[in-house]
């Protein structure tokens, strides 16, 4: 993207826009009624609800005010509903039909106290390419949100990053989401660090950032080592809250909110939405942390990674 390292304040436009690039998911939310039981059946409440980390957290931004424009792929057949989704949500979607590749499909398994494993098929995401990028998505927009998902494949990846570029050339900032700590150990710390280089903003879990951090003995080492690479890390800490980490600036910690959790799901996107929103306005990183909490405390208090009225 860019090798300046200098972090750049919010832009003073009255009402920026967002550019988030990351996946649709069809989510199937499988809540077991007891231990689960190999090899026959276990009672379990399943429901189906829209998903995607690139798309909950367009869904969250509009959720906290912003304008936000949101680019990804989709099966053919199911490009008005995810559209209409998108549109009730106060996004603005531009989906690109695959003709054959289904939309992505995620089983989330969630244990009883609302963490989740999820079974990935990313289906048509992985059709994302640069023609379903052109120059004209960054068209009055401040900020661009990357889904680290869409880093993990070689040919999604070369189109992302390559937006990325134009949009730096552009003078416009990045953000990117690692995404997955298990995509993240396949491709390597190192890697993705490289590809993500010139970024202005990194929104990691703690896992996430630790994993990035290699090498770094404590969490704390495992953040600082990260603004070698970003000028600005904001991370989730799950039932620990927030951090956010600048260089040149004290370090902010905000502890989670007191809610009683149901869904884990779509909680670090929830916070994506808070915080950039906040950092977008102007607001004090502390308060942007804040706000950020507040939103993934929403998120975990009801099932589904998306707020109630967009799903």
């Amino acid at each position: 993207m860019s090798d300046d390292g200098a972090a750049r304040a919010p832009g003073d436009r009255h009402n920026p826009r967002v550019l988030v690039v990351g996946d649709v998911i069809d989510d199937l939310v499988v809540r077991p009624h007891g231990p689960i039981r190999p090899a026959t059946d276990t009672p379990a409440t399943i429901t189906p609800s829209p998903g995607g980390s690139g798309a909950n957290a367009a869904v969250w931004l509009a959720r906290a005010g912003v304008r936000v424009r949101f680019v990804g792929r989709v099966g053919a057949a199911d490009l008005a509903r995810h559209a209409g989704l998108l549109r009730a949500a106060k996004v603005e979607p531009v989906l690109v039909p695959d003709a054959r590749r289904p939309t992505g499909r995620i089983v989330v398994l969630l244990d009883t106290g609302g963490e989740r494993t999820m079974l990935t098929d990313r289906g048509a995401n992985l059709g994302l390419r640069a023609a379903d990028l052109p120059d004209r998505l960054l068209d009055d927009v401040d900020v661009v949100h990357i889904s680290g998902y869409s880093l993990f494949d070689a040919a999604v990846r070369d189109a992302v990053l390559g937006l990325g570029w134009r949009a730096r050339e552009r003078g416009l900032r990045i953000c990117v989401d690692p995404g997955s700590v298990g995509f993240l150990s396949e491709v390597g710390p190192r890697r993705f660090l490289d590809w993500i280089a010139g970024a202005d903003l990194l929104r990691p879990n703690l896992a996430e950032a630790r994993l990035l951090a290699t090498g770094a003995g404590s969490a704390t080492g495992a953040l600082e080592a990260l603004l070698d690479h970003v000028p600005l890390l904001a991370v989730t800490r799950g039932p620990d809250g927030a951090s956010v980490l600048g260089r040149g600036q004290a370090p902010v910690e905000v502890p989670a909110l007191p809610v009683e959790v149901v869904d884990t799901t779509g909680a670090g996107d929830a916070f994506t939405g808070g915080f950039l929103a906040a950092w977008l306005a102007g607001t004090d990183l502390a308060q942007a942390a804040r706000d950020g909490v507040a939103s993934a405390a929403e998120a975990i208090t009801q099932q589904g990674a998306r707020p109630p009225r967009s799903r």
